[in-house]
């Protein structure tokens, strides 16, 4: 018995130890060889068109990221890279819980909204090592003073996009929004389509607070842009470098950085910053609450913050850097040109007396204004017309087959009274013939 107990007892013993050296070993070949381990999906959700992407020869930064992951961090990574159009749609989709990202990109309001909701996970962003690279002026911004859930991408202000052969040079001497609402371009004017950024176009030219708690504010906004209305061509957002670049349209509200890349392609586009004062926007990279690597977003964070992707990031989308990287680099400033360089960084000379930052707005406030929005895009002069004309036909359709229903049943009683009387002249036709028969 003594002997059996023995046996197993080494036995036992045996193949425990097989199976911590089979389990070391098979720690150790992963860590040596990356192919071997599982692949790790790292969930990118940004603006369209707002990163280098390989095209037309350009550096490809998901794919330097994921041989980074690889060569330095021994790690299999695939990004999943998707895109929104407005700051508005990336937060119905996460609030509404039907994506789950590692890294997104929105900008200061929105960023203030989500830290407040919770949506936001929380880390010491100076802690990453390329940090160090951004400028002063955008560390401690309003929308998170204390840095612990964002990292500036880039920067920029609105202004005006205008085609110079289409635009009487008078018209913007004076460098006013008020040529949004020149009715001189009717049909050849594009509006932003996102309540903000169209909301604040007609605040700026009233001298109103675009952050302002009161709704009568927002009320006049929506009377101004109700009056822009039939002036307007189409509501936009990336269908804007289409229409201005084909020359379908003369006059543009958008970022600056946008401007330089329908430049590109159409030299008869100018610029300039309204003087009654314009947005200046940050938008920074964050890591969603919800994240399922937090650990493998802020390497990807820090990536993006490096001399070769920062550079080329900001050079493929055209807008300001917060990177001393980027903006003291002779080879960006040189590619950039003197212009461009100017419509970017140029000091603020408008004569706005309030924050141009977007804030976040209460629950109840955000309600009233994009209720306001929706009421702009659904009721209008040239949308009440189509909507009384559907009315008219459909109702004057409605009404003729109603007429013909009638009349076809007073013909049908008609002709059922005419051959029942008829019948009846018959009959006694045939009565009064039988009677004198009979006589």
């Amino acid at each position: 018995m003594k002997t059996i107990v023995c046996k197993l007892l080494i036995l036992t013993f045996v193949l425990a130890l097989c199976f911590t050296l089979f389990s070391c070993g098979k720690d150790n070949d992963e860590e040596g060889d990356v192919s071997s381990k599982d692949k790790i999906t790292l969930n990118v959700y940004n603006w369209g068109e707002y990163i280098s992407d390989g095209s037309l020869g350009s550096y490809d930064t998901i794919a330097a990221f994921e041989e980074y992951c690889k060569n330095e961090l021994n790690m299999n990574v695939e990004v999943n890279y998707s895109t929104y159009a407005t700051n508005e749609d990336m937060y119905s989709k996460l609030s509404g819980g039907a994506g789950t990202y590692d890294i997104i990109i929105p900008s200061d309001y929105m960023i203030e909204r989500m830290k407040n909701e919770g949506m936001l996970y929380s880390f010491d962003v100076t802690e990453l090592e390329n940090y160090k690279y951004i400028s002063e002026e955008f560390r401690g911004m309003y929308y998170d003073p204390d840095e612990c859930y964002s990292v500036p991408y880039t920067y920029g202000k609105v202004g005006i996009i205008y085609n110079s052969t289409m635009v009487d040079p008078v018209d913007v001497e004076n460098k006013s929004w008020d040529i949004m609402w020149n009715e001189k371009y009717k049909g050849k004017i594009l509006q932003f389509n996102n309540p903000r950024d169209g909301m604040a176009s007609a605040m700026f030219l009233l001298g109103l607070d675009i952050n302002s708690t009161n709704k009568s504010d927002w009320d006049k906004s929506l009377e101004k842009l109700v009056e822009q209305k039939p002036l307007v061509q189409a509501y936009v957002s990336d269908e804007i470098y289409n229409k201005m670049i084909s020359n379908s349209a003369s006059i543009a509200a958008y970022y600056a950085g946008d401007y330089l890349t329908m430049l590109d392609s159409n030299p008869d586009l100018a610029f300039y910053y309204p003087t009654e004062g314009t947005n200046v926007f940050v938008d920074a990279m964050c890591i969603p609450k919800n994240a399922k690597h937090p650990e493998l977003a802020k390497e990807f964070i820090n990536f993006m913050l490096s001399p070769e992707p920062a550079t080329a990031n900001a050079l493929y989308i055209g807008y300001a850097s917060p990177n001393s990287l980027v903006y003291e680099n002779p080879s960006y400033i040189e590619e950039m040109g003197e212009d461009a360089m100017e419509v970017l960084y140029s000091e603020d000379e408008s004569r706005y007396p309030f924050d141009p930052f977007y804030h976040s707005f209460s629950p109840e406030l955000l309600a009233y204004t994009n209720g306001l929005w929706e009421n702009l895009k659904t009721e209008n002069s040239t949308e009440l017309w189509v909507h009384i004309t559907s009315v008219v036909i459909v109702g004057s359709l409605l009404g003729y087959a109603i007429y013909n229903i009638c009349v076809k049943k007073k013909r049908s009683k008609d002709y059922r009274l005419r051959d029942k009387a008829k019948l009846l002249e018959k009959r006694n036709a045939e009565k009064s013939k039988a009677s004198a028969q009979n006589k």
